[in-house]
Protein backbone atom coordinates (compact mmCIF):
# COMPACT_ATOMS: atom_id res chain seq x y z
CA UNK A 1 0.00 0.00 0.00
CA UNK A 2 1.02 3.65 -1.13
CA UNK A 3 0.54 6.84 0.35
CA UNK A 4 0.75 9.99 -1.61
CA UNK A 5 3.81 12.14 -1.65
CA UNK A 6 1.97 15.11 0.25
CA UNK A 7 1.15 12.73 2.82
CA UNK A 8 4.64 11.08 2.87
CA UNK A 9 6.08 14.46 3.42
CA UNK A 10 3.63 15.81 6.24
CA UNK A 11 5.01 16.49 9.68
CA UNK A 12 2.41 16.39 12.51
CA UNK A 13 2.01 19.31 14.59
CA UNK A 14 4.25 18.97 17.39
CA UNK A 15 2.58 21.15 19.72
CA UNK A 16 -0.73 18.22 19.24
CA UNK A 17 1.25 15.52 19.98
CA UNK A 18 2.56 16.74 22.92
CA UNK A 19 -0.84 17.63 23.98
CA UNK A 20 -2.28 14.30 22.95
CA UNK A 21 0.82 12.42 25.04
CA UNK A 22 0.27 13.96 27.91
CA UNK A 23 -3.18 13.70 28.11
CA UNK A 24 -2.54 9.77 27.59
CA UNK A 25 -0.32 10.19 30.52
CA UNK A 26 -3.56 11.93 32.41
CA UNK A 27 -5.73 9.31 31.48
CA UNK A 28 -3.20 6.91 33.04
CA UNK A 29 -3.21 8.07 36.18
CA UNK A 30 -0.01 10.57 35.89
CA UNK A 31 -0.38 14.21 37.38
CA UNK A 32 0.56 16.05 34.27
CA UNK A 33 1.46 19.99 34.49
CA UNK A 34 0.25 21.15 30.93
CA UNK A 35 2.09 24.07 29.53
CA UNK A 36 1.66 22.80 25.68
CA UNK A 37 -1.73 23.80 25.14
CA UNK A 38 -2.64 27.03 22.61
CA UNK A 39 -5.77 26.99 23.87
CA UNK A 40 -7.17 29.23 27.05
CA UNK A 41 -8.32 27.52 30.10
CA UNK A 42 -10.99 29.56 31.52
CA UNK A 43 -14.50 28.65 30.08
CA UNK A 44 -16.64 29.89 27.08
CA UNK A 45 -19.09 33.17 28.39
CA UNK A 46 -22.08 32.38 29.37
CA UNK A 47 -23.68 34.25 27.13
CA UNK A 48 -22.29 32.66 24.23
CA UNK A 49 -23.36 29.45 25.47
CA UNK A 50 -26.31 30.49 25.67
CA UNK A 51 -27.10 31.49 22.36
CA UNK A 52 -25.78 28.19 21.21
CA UNK A 53 -27.96 26.58 23.20
CA UNK A 54 -31.06 28.65 21.68
CA UNK A 55 -29.23 28.04 17.98
CA UNK A 56 -30.22 24.40 18.78
CA UNK A 57 -33.54 25.27 20.37
CA UNK A 58 -34.97 26.95 17.67
CA UNK A 59 -33.67 24.44 15.40
CA UNK A 60 -30.87 26.61 13.58
CA UNK A 61 -29.25 22.56 12.84
CA UNK A 62 -28.99 22.88 9.43
CA UNK A 63 -26.79 23.63 6.55
CA UNK A 64 -25.91 27.13 5.83
CA UNK A 65 -24.20 29.17 3.26
CA UNK A 66 -20.59 27.77 2.20
CA UNK A 67 -18.99 31.01 3.33
CA UNK A 68 -21.15 31.29 6.37
CA UNK A 69 -24.78 32.46 7.96
CA UNK A 70 -24.89 36.16 6.46
CA UNK A 71 -25.72 37.27 9.84
CA UNK A 72 -22.35 36.06 11.38
CA UNK A 73 -20.37 37.84 8.29
CA UNK A 74 -22.40 41.27 8.78
CA UNK A 75 -21.36 40.51 12.45
CA UNK A 76 -17.67 40.33 11.38
CA UNK A 77 -17.72 43.25 9.07
CA UNK A 78 -19.26 45.61 11.46
CA UNK A 79 -16.48 44.01 14.25
CA UNK A 80 -13.84 44.81 11.20
CA UNK A 81 -15.13 48.18 10.80
CA UNK A 82 -15.50 48.98 15.28
CA UNK A 83 -12.22 47.44 16.20
CA UNK A 84 -9.66 47.22 12.93
CA UNK A 85 -11.29 50.59 10.82
CA UNK A 86 -11.73 48.21 7.97
CA UNK A 87 -14.63 48.21 6.02
CA UNK A 88 -16.03 45.10 3.96
CA UNK A 89 -19.01 43.69 2.81
CA UNK A 90 -20.24 40.21 3.68
CA UNK A 91 -19.46 38.99 0.38
CA UNK A 92 -15.92 39.82 1.32
CA UNK A 93 -16.27 37.48 4.49
CA UNK A 94 -15.37 33.77 4.71
CA UNK A 95 -16.13 31.80 7.52
CA UNK A 96 -14.26 28.38 8.36
CA UNK A 97 -13.66 25.54 10.70
CA UNK A 98 -11.48 27.49 13.00
CA UNK A 99 -8.35 29.86 11.85
CA UNK A 100 -6.43 27.07 10.30
CA UNK A 101 -8.91 26.07 7.93
CA UNK A 102 -9.18 29.93 7.09
CA UNK A 103 -5.00 30.00 6.53
CA UNK A 104 -5.34 26.28 4.61
CA UNK A 105 -8.07 27.87 2.25
CA UNK A 106 -6.08 31.10 1.66
CA UNK A 107 -2.74 29.15 0.71
CA UNK A 108 -4.57 26.54 -1.78
CA UNK A 109 -6.22 29.57 -3.77
CA UNK A 110 -3.19 31.73 -3.46
CA UNK A 111 -0.04 29.71 -4.76
CA UNK A 112 1.06 27.78 -7.53
CA UNK A 113 3.75 25.26 -7.20
CA UNK A 114 7.13 26.20 -6.36
CA UNK A 115 6.21 29.97 -5.10
CA UNK A 116 7.60 31.29 -2.18
CA UNK A 117 6.36 32.87 0.84
CA UNK A 118 8.09 34.52 3.39
CA UNK A 119 7.52 33.19 6.97
CA UNK A 120 9.27 34.72 10.22
CA UNK A 121 11.37 32.36 12.31
CA UNK A 122 10.07 31.66 15.67
CA UNK A 123 6.81 30.66 13.69
CA UNK A 124 3.21 28.75 14.11
CA UNK A 125 4.59 25.36 13.31
CA UNK A 126 1.80 24.97 11.13
CA UNK A 127 2.51 27.94 8.58
CA UNK A 128 5.19 25.76 6.60
CA UNK A 129 3.36 22.65 6.55
CA UNK A 130 0.14 24.50 4.92
CA UNK A 131 2.09 26.67 2.85
CA UNK A 132 3.74 22.93 1.74
CA UNK A 133 0.74 21.50 1.51
CA UNK A 134 -0.45 24.32 -1.05
CA UNK A 135 2.47 22.93 -2.99
CA UNK A 136 4.11 26.48 -1.87
CA UNK A 137 7.66 26.97 -0.47
CA UNK A 138 8.31 28.54 2.86
CA UNK A 139 11.52 31.21 3.17
CA UNK A 140 12.35 31.63 7.00
CA UNK A 141 13.63 34.80 7.73
CA UNK A 142 15.73 34.35 11.22
CA UNK A 143 14.53 36.70 14.39
CA UNK A 144 16.18 36.29 17.97
CA UNK A 145 16.21 38.31 21.04
CA UNK A 146 18.21 40.54 19.27
CA UNK A 147 15.93 41.64 16.92
CA UNK A 148 12.93 41.79 19.87
CA UNK A 149 11.56 38.77 17.78
CA UNK A 150 10.31 41.04 15.02
CA UNK A 151 10.81 40.63 11.20
CA UNK A 152 11.34 44.15 9.15
CA UNK A 153 10.77 44.84 5.95
CA UNK A 154 14.66 45.28 5.10
CA UNK A 155 14.82 41.23 6.21
CA UNK A 156 12.29 40.80 4.20
CA UNK A 157 14.18 42.55 1.02
CA UNK A 158 17.18 40.13 1.71
CA UNK A 159 14.89 37.23 1.12
CA UNK A 160 12.70 38.45 -1.73
CA UNK A 161 13.37 36.11 -5.49
CA UNK A 162 11.24 36.61 -8.66
CA UNK A 163 9.11 33.82 -7.03
CA UNK A 164 8.00 35.23 -3.71
CA UNK A 165 3.69 35.64 -3.68
CA UNK A 166 3.42 36.14 -0.56
CA UNK A 167 4.34 37.52 2.75
CA UNK A 168 2.97 35.14 6.37
CA UNK A 169 2.14 38.12 9.33
CA UNK A 170 1.80 36.73 12.56
CA UNK A 171 0.75 39.98 14.92
CA UNK A 172 0.37 39.15 18.24
CA UNK A 173 2.71 36.55 17.14
CA UNK A 174 2.89 32.66 18.28
CA UNK A 175 5.09 31.30 19.75
CA UNK A 176 6.80 34.88 21.23
CA UNK A 177 4.26 37.18 21.78
CA UNK A 178 5.59 39.79 19.79
CA UNK A 179 3.89 42.44 18.34
CA UNK A 180 4.59 44.10 14.76
CA UNK A 181 4.82 47.80 15.26
CA UNK A 182 2.33 50.68 13.71
CA UNK A 183 6.00 51.98 11.65
CA UNK A 184 6.93 48.47 10.92
CA UNK A 185 3.79 47.43 9.39
CA UNK A 186 3.99 50.34 7.38
CA UNK A 187 6.78 49.50 6.09
CA UNK A 188 5.70 46.13 4.98
CA UNK A 189 3.06 47.17 3.49
CA UNK A 190 4.86 49.50 1.27
CA UNK A 191 7.24 47.00 0.38
CA UNK A 192 4.40 44.54 -0.40
CA UNK A 193 2.91 47.63 -2.93
CA UNK A 194 6.38 48.00 -4.49
CA UNK A 195 6.70 44.26 -5.48
CA UNK A 196 3.01 43.45 -5.64
CA UNK A 197 3.28 40.75 -3.13
CA UNK A 198 0.22 39.53 -0.77
CA UNK A 199 -0.34 39.72 2.19
CA UNK A 200 -1.58 37.00 4.48
CA UNK A 201 -2.02 38.20 8.03
CA UNK A 202 -3.03 36.07 10.77
CA UNK A 203 -4.38 38.23 14.00
CA UNK A 204 -5.90 35.32 16.03
CA UNK A 205 -4.39 37.16 19.67
CA UNK A 206 -5.42 40.77 18.24
CA UNK A 207 -7.27 40.70 21.85
CA UNK A 208 -4.79 39.56 23.85
CA UNK A 209 -2.41 42.47 24.61
CA UNK A 210 0.07 43.78 27.54
CA UNK A 211 1.96 46.45 28.66
CA UNK A 212 0.43 49.35 26.46
CA UNK A 213 0.81 47.21 22.94
CA UNK A 214 -1.11 48.34 20.21
CA UNK A 215 -2.51 46.36 17.73
CA UNK A 216 -3.00 47.48 14.01
CA UNK A 217 -4.28 45.77 11.09
CA UNK A 218 -1.72 45.90 7.80
CA UNK A 219 -4.81 46.27 5.80
CA UNK A 220 -5.58 49.82 6.98
CA UNK A 221 -2.17 51.40 4.91
CA UNK A 222 -4.18 52.35 2.32
CA UNK A 223 -6.59 50.82 -0.57
CA UNK A 224 -3.96 49.14 -2.35
CA UNK A 225 -3.04 47.66 0.57
CA UNK A 226 -6.00 46.20 1.55
CA UNK A 227 -6.93 45.11 -1.60
CA UNK A 228 -3.72 42.90 -1.59
CA UNK A 229 -4.25 41.39 2.26
CA UNK A 230 -6.31 38.51 3.66
CA UNK A 231 -6.44 39.47 7.28
CA UNK A 232 -7.28 35.71 9.22
CA UNK A 233 -8.76 35.88 12.60
CA UNK A 234 -11.28 33.66 14.43
CA UNK A 235 -13.10 33.57 17.99
CA UNK A 236 -11.05 30.63 19.83
CA UNK A 237 -8.44 32.71 21.78
CA UNK A 238 -10.24 36.06 22.27
CA UNK A 239 -13.61 34.50 23.32
CA UNK A 240 -12.40 30.69 24.63
CA UNK A 241 -14.06 28.96 21.90
CA UNK A 242 -11.68 26.76 20.73
CA UNK A 243 -13.74 23.76 20.24
CA UNK A 244 -16.56 25.55 18.59
CA UNK A 245 -14.36 25.73 15.56
CA UNK A 246 -15.20 29.65 13.95
CA UNK A 247 -12.49 31.40 11.79
CA UNK A 248 -12.50 33.76 9.19
CA UNK A 249 -11.12 36.26 6.58
CA UNK A 250 -12.03 39.38 4.98
CA UNK A 251 -10.54 39.96 1.64
CA UNK A 252 -11.22 41.27 -2.07
CA UNK A 253 -14.19 39.03 -3.32
CA UNK A 254 -11.65 37.60 -5.83
CA UNK A 255 -9.65 36.07 -2.60
CA UNK A 256 -13.22 35.61 -0.85
CA UNK A 257 -15.13 33.91 -4.03
CA UNK A 258 -12.04 31.62 -4.72
CA UNK A 259 -11.98 29.99 -0.86
CA UNK A 260 -15.58 30.26 -0.42
CA UNK A 261 -16.00 28.00 -4.12
CA UNK A 262 -12.74 25.83 -2.06
CA UNK A 263 -14.41 25.08 1.09
CA UNK A 264 -17.91 24.15 -0.65
CA UNK A 265 -15.80 21.59 -2.38
CA UNK A 266 -14.21 20.19 1.02
CA UNK A 267 -15.82 20.92 4.36
CA UNK A 268 -18.72 23.17 2.99
CA UNK A 269 -19.78 26.09 6.14
CA UNK A 270 -19.05 25.29 9.59
CA UNK A 271 -21.61 23.92 12.38
CA UNK A 272 -24.57 26.11 12.68
CA UNK A 273 -24.60 26.55 15.70
CA UNK A 274 -20.77 27.67 16.71
CA UNK A 275 -21.94 29.97 14.25
CA UNK A 276 -24.95 31.71 16.17
CA UNK A 277 -22.72 31.58 18.95
CA UNK A 278 -20.05 33.42 17.42
CA UNK A 279 -22.71 36.45 16.59
CA UNK A 280 -23.45 36.44 19.92
CA UNK A 281 -19.36 36.81 21.10
CA UNK A 282 -19.12 39.37 18.48
CA UNK A 283 -22.11 41.39 19.35
CA UNK A 284 -22.64 40.68 22.97
CA UNK A 285 -20.63 41.73 26.07
CA UNK A 286 -16.89 42.21 25.57
CA UNK A 287 -16.41 42.34 29.26
CA UNK A 288 -15.12 38.24 30.23
CA UNK A 289 -12.82 38.99 27.00
CA UNK A 290 -10.71 41.81 28.93
CA UNK A 291 -11.26 39.71 32.19
CA UNK A 292 -9.45 37.10 30.70
CA UNK A 293 -6.57 39.32 29.13
CA UNK A 294 -6.24 41.02 32.67
CA UNK A 295 -5.84 37.12 34.18
CA UNK A 296 -3.63 36.43 31.15
CA UNK A 297 -1.50 39.20 31.95
CA UNK A 298 -1.22 38.69 35.87
CA UNK A 299 0.14 35.09 34.87
CA UNK A 300 2.34 36.16 32.41
CA UNK A 301 4.33 38.42 34.41
CA UNK A 302 4.36 35.76 37.64
CA UNK A 303 6.35 33.04 34.73
CA UNK A 304 8.68 35.30 33.34
CA UNK A 305 9.99 36.17 36.39
CA UNK A 306 9.71 32.61 37.67
CA UNK A 307 11.47 31.30 34.91
CA UNK A 308 14.47 33.72 34.53
CA UNK A 309 15.10 32.31 38.22
CA UNK A 310 15.71 29.06 36.49
CA UNK A 311 19.30 27.99 35.42
CA UNK A 312 19.66 28.00 32.43
CA UNK A 313 16.35 29.58 31.27
CA UNK A 314 15.97 32.95 30.18
CA UNK A 315 13.28 35.26 28.83
CA UNK A 316 14.93 38.51 27.57
CA UNK A 317 12.31 39.55 25.87
CA UNK A 318 8.61 40.75 27.22
CA UNK A 319 5.82 39.22 24.75
CA UNK A 320 3.32 41.87 24.57
CA UNK A 321 0.60 39.52 22.97
CA UNK A 322 -0.76 35.86 23.08
CA UNK A 323 -0.37 33.75 26.12
CA UNK A 324 2.94 32.13 25.57
CA UNK A 325 6.67 32.19 27.31
CA UNK A 326 9.40 31.35 25.05
CA UNK A 327 13.05 30.71 27.14
CA UNK A 328 16.08 30.40 25.26
CA UNK A 329 17.20 27.21 26.87
CA UNK A 330 21.01 26.93 25.18
CA UNK A 331 22.58 27.09 28.41
CA UNK A 332 21.44 23.87 29.64
CA UNK A 333 22.89 22.18 26.33
CA UNK A 334 25.69 19.88 27.12
CA UNK A 335 24.21 20.01 31.00
CA UNK A 336 23.71 16.21 32.14
CA UNK A 337 19.54 16.45 33.98
CA UNK A 338 18.24 13.08 35.61
CA UNK A 339 20.93 11.19 33.98
CA UNK A 340 20.58 12.60 30.38
CA UNK A 341 23.21 14.18 28.02
CA UNK A 342 20.88 17.96 26.90
CA UNK A 343 21.92 18.79 23.43
CA UNK A 344 18.85 20.22 21.91
CA UNK A 345 15.40 21.35 23.52
CA UNK A 346 13.58 18.17 22.25
CA UNK A 347 15.77 16.53 24.57
CA UNK A 348 14.81 19.01 27.38
CA UNK A 349 11.39 18.82 26.50
CA UNK A 350 11.30 15.28 26.66
CA UNK A 351 13.05 15.08 30.14
CA UNK A 352 10.77 17.70 31.39
CA UNK A 353 7.89 15.78 30.51
CA UNK A 354 9.49 12.52 31.18
CA UNK A 355 10.54 12.91 34.79
CA UNK A 356 8.84 16.30 36.16
CA UNK A 357 5.57 15.26 34.44
CA UNK A 358 5.58 18.56 32.81
CA UNK A 359 4.91 18.95 29.31
CA UNK A 360 6.49 22.02 27.34
CA UNK A 361 6.79 22.38 23.45
CA UNK A 362 10.47 22.16 22.35
CA UNK A 363 11.23 25.27 20.11
CA UNK A 364 12.40 22.77 17.11
CA UNK A 365 8.79 22.73 15.46
CA UNK A 366 8.63 26.64 15.65
CA UNK A 367 12.08 26.92 13.81
CA UNK A 368 13.97 28.22 16.72
CA UNK A 369 15.58 25.26 18.44
CA UNK A 370 17.47 26.66 20.73
CA UNK A 371 13.88 28.01 22.93
CA UNK A 372 11.38 25.96 24.68
CA UNK A 373 7.35 27.48 24.60
CA UNK A 374 5.46 27.64 28.10
CA UNK A 375 1.74 28.64 27.89
CA UNK A 376 0.51 29.94 30.58
CA UNK A 377 -2.82 29.63 29.74
CA UNK A 378 -3.51 27.74 33.10
CA UNK A 379 -4.05 28.59 36.32
CA UNK A 380 -1.47 30.20 38.94
CA UNK A 381 -1.48 27.16 41.28
CA UNK A 382 -0.51 25.12 38.01
CA UNK A 383 1.72 27.18 36.91
CA UNK A 384 3.88 27.47 40.30
CA UNK A 385 3.41 23.52 41.03
CA UNK A 386 5.03 22.71 37.28
CA UNK A 387 7.53 25.34 37.84
CA UNK A 388 8.60 24.15 41.33
CA UNK A 389 8.84 20.48 39.80
CA UNK A 390 11.17 22.02 36.70
CA UNK A 391 13.36 23.65 39.74
CA UNK A 392 13.74 20.64 41.56
CA UNK A 393 14.83 18.47 38.52
CA UNK A 394 17.66 20.90 37.46
CA UNK A 395 18.47 20.60 41.20
CA UNK A 396 19.02 17.50 41.27
CA UNK A 397 21.52 17.54 38.03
Amino acid sequence: MRLSARARNLTPSPTMAIDAKSKQMLADGVDVVNFSVGEPDFDTPESIKAAGIAAIQQGKTKYTPAAGTLELRKAICEKLARENGLQYTPDQIVVSNGGKQSLYNAYQVLLDPGEEVIIQAPYWVSYPEIVRLAGGVPVVVETDESTGFRMTADMIREKLTTRTRVINLNSPSNPTGAVLSRKELAEIAALAVERDLIIVTDEIYERLLYDGAEHVSIATFGEEVRKRTITVNGLSKAYSMTGWRIGYTASERIFAKAMGDLQSQSTSGPSSISQAAAVEALRGTQEPVEQMRQEFDRRRRHMMTRLNSLPGFSVKVAPEGAFYLFPNVSGLFGQTIAGRRITSSDDLAEVILERAHVAVVPGTGFGAPNYIRFSYATSMERIDEGLDRIARLLAEG
